[in-house]
């Protein structure tokens, strides 16, 4: 029996990692389909390449919130079976979630699903008294901070591109003085996030903390300033000579502007497999030491569950993530490859600022924020509210519909078994 509860986990795990890739991946590669930077088959492509990378080589963390941060495992030393039963109500609660969800094109967060299932199966199983409702509170804050956030920062950013190179007298001149800056900029916040998880490790206690920061930003700005500076002698092919056509010239920019946008989709992408792909696999890994007598989410992932995951996320972005990314990409506002670059550096700055300081937020809540304050420096019209109302009541509603539906599952399975 312990054989096909696991095997049901893997099938249930798997469904949960197709909705990640059908609704999540919309985060990193919406933005560059709508300004026309890349092709929906491009994107797939790259989020091949990119997710299931991240996923595999470095996804074997475990969400901390599926790792006993709302319902303490615990409870259920003296009774694994139900814990078994719980996470797979909590997968497939969420799941389904998911999948209406995106079905109806609303980008909601996975984290806050799968948060919201395990909230219901902690309440059917052990009881109110036993959620960790501080912790929720932190989540509710997150709702609030991180959209105002993304939208602020994406704002600024599209203010100061519209302002110092599509309306100044030579875009072209311009942007071969910028593009470089941003190129770098794009550089040092995709390095700085992987090195200091890489120095996390080497440096892990406190003594050691400050000596590995300066590494970190050392190693960051170097790597910095060399693709600023390769950045800048590959656009002097293309920018010997001012352009003074305000179309053309703008046409070129914004060419520029689709490479970035795609540079900064990609690290999305890979930091997305890499972080996302434990709302499906932890649970399936819990399963893993519940049927053998361990009732601990802490667990080792096997490298061949992370790469299962991540082969369900990038099938649920091919097969069925073209609605969500249309929804982000298209839908809100009007994106352009400056507009795009904007809303998915804003969205980049925004997560790795929020995780340094221990803030639980979530990416698809600060890129819909970006695009909407790129979207506000256009002028209040330029943004269709009632896609944005319709966004908003999903994020609302995720984590009550998440439990609802888990605890629903979690009897029907509980009646069945006895």
């Amino acid at each position: 029996m312990g054989q096909v509860l696991f095997f049901i986990a893997l099938v249930v795990g798997f469904y949960m990692a197709w909705n990640i890739g059908a609704n999540d991946v919309a985060n990193a590669f919406g933005t560059s389909i709508g300004s026309g930077a890349l092709t929906f088959r491009r994107a797939v492509l790259l989020a091949a390449i990119f997710e299931f990378s991240g996923a595999y080589f470095v996804g074997a963390h475990v969400s901390q919130t599926i790792r006993g941060g709302i319902v303490s495992p615990a409870i259920f030393v003296h009774s694994p079976r139900l814990f078994v039963i719980g996470m797979l109500a909590a997968l497939l609660g969420a799941a389904i979630w998911l999948n209406i969800a995106t079905y109806f094109s609303q980008p909601v967060s996975t984290t806050h699903a799968i948060i919201g299932a395990v909230i219901g199966f902690g309440m059917v199983a052990a009881g109110p008294e036993y959620i960790q409702w501080t912790k929720l509170f932190s989540i509710a804050a997150s709702w609030f901070i991180s959209p105002v956030v993304g939208a602020l920062l994406g704002f600024l950013i599209y203010v100061c591109i519209r302002k110092f190179v599509l309306r100044s007298y030579n875009p072209v001149a311009s942007a071969y003085a910028v593009v470089p800056l941003g190129l770098g900029a794009v550089f040092f916040v995709i390095a700085f996030s992987i090195i200091k998880h890489v120095a996390s490790n080497v440096y892990p206690s406190p003594d050691q903390a400050a000596r590995g920061m300066w590494i970190v930003l050392s190693a960051s700005l170097l790597i910095a300033v060399v693709g600023g500076l390769a950045g800048r002698l590959f656009l002097r092919r293309y920018f010997r000579k001012p352009n003074h056509d305000p179309a053309a010239a703008n046409t070129s920019v914004e060419r520029w502007f689709g490479y970035m946008e795609v540079i900064t989709a990609c690290y999305m992408s890979f930091a997305h497999g890499a972080n996302d792909v434990a709302n499906a696999i932890a649970p399936v890994a819990g399963v893993f030491q519940a049927l053998h007598g361990n009732v601990a989410i802490q667990a080792p992932v096997p490298a061949w569950v992370l790469a299962y995951g991540g082969l369900g996320i990038v099938l649920g972005l091919a097969m069925y993530g073209r609605k969500v990314i249309e929804a982000v990409g298209c839908k809100i506002t009007e994106i352009t490859p400056t507009r795009g670059f904007s809303a998915e550096f804003a969205t980049a700055t925004t997560v790795l600022a929020c995780s340094m300081m221990g803030l639980p937020i979530s990416t698809t809540f600060v890129l819909v924020g970006a695009v909407m304050g790129v979207g506000f420096a256009r002028g209040f019209g330029a943004i269709d509210l009632s896609v944005v109302k319709r966004i908003f009541t999903s994020w609302v509603i995720t984590i009550p519909v998440s439990a609802f539906l888990t605890m629903i599952i979690y009897w029907s399975i509980t009646a069945i078994w006895k």
